[in-house]
């Protein structure tokens, strides 16, 4: 009887071992699985912001920089760098934050040089436009429902500003949700450091995000706690095979 008994135990530890595995397994391939299509994301806008610079290359030819001007191109040019450096060292989805906060120091300082060359005023510290980052500061503010949300003011760039007040769609980042592709604000908890590195400056518009990314956000923490609830029930299926095959 105890031998029989050790020998139960023994199978339990083994079970439980090997199941913990798995277990943890799963959540890492999870977290990859997030991580990546944030990180493809990050190294896009680093590479747009990288077309960015080289715009202003050619717009800046035959023109002498002084001494501000010189100042806030060389910040654009570190911001860059030191974009590539933190995606590099992006190992989790909340990381990216810090890269969107480089990106849109560095584009406002490339606003600021083509302020300065073109004689202007240096322009205010608006966040970037809402339907897409890329699009570099925003000019002002429009009334925009996003797909099964509520009505609220959005940052928007000049083009998005007259297509959302034309009726018209505005140019909407996507992103891939599994199979489907959605704007980036409905992408669910792993883009939410994404926008946060964007917008989270700003004030209230941090908690207007954190609501429009939590909604319809939700299908990839139904995905880990299926996957969390499957693993616990193969334990618990295996501890029931293995008592069934001994009687008591």
């Amino acid at each position: 009887m105890l031998l029989g008994l050790l020998v139960i135990l023994g199978v339990i530890a083994a079970v439980v071992t090997v199941t913990g595995r798995t277990r943890k397994a799963r959540v890492l391939e999870h977290k990859e699985s997030e991580l990546a299509p944030v990180r493809k994301l990050a190294f896009e806008d680093i590479t747009a912001l990288g077309e960015d610079l080289q715009e202003l290359d050619l717009e800046l030819t035959g023109h002498e920089l002084d001494v501000g001007a010189n100042a806030d191109y060389q910040r654009a040019l570190d911001a860059y760098e030191a974009a590539k450096t933190a995606g590099d060292l992006m190992t989790e989805p909340d990381h990216v934050k810090h890269v969107t906060e480089i990106l849109e120091d560095g584009r406002y300082a490339i606003a600021c040089v083509r302020a300065r060359v073109a004689g202007q005023a240096l322009p205010t510290r608006r966040p970037p436009c809402f339907f897409d980052p890329r699009h570099g500061l925003s000019v002002g503010d429009v009334t925009y429902t996003p797909p099964g949300g509520t009505e609220r003011e959005v940052p928007a760039c000049a083009l998005d500003a007259e297509r959302v007040r034309a009726g018209a769609e505005p140019d909407v980042r996507q992103v891939m949700v599994g199979s489907r592709r959605v704007p980036y604000f409905q992408g669910g908890r792993a883009y939410q450091p994404y926008a946060m590195g964007y917008f989270g400056a700003f004030g209230p518009m941090e908690w207007m995000f954190m609501g429009m990314l939590f909604s319809g956000g939700f299908d990839a923490l139904g995905g880990l706690a299926d996957g969390i609830g499957d693993g616990v029930g193969e334990i618990g299926d295996g501890i029931g095979d293995m008592f069934g095959g001994f009687d008591f």
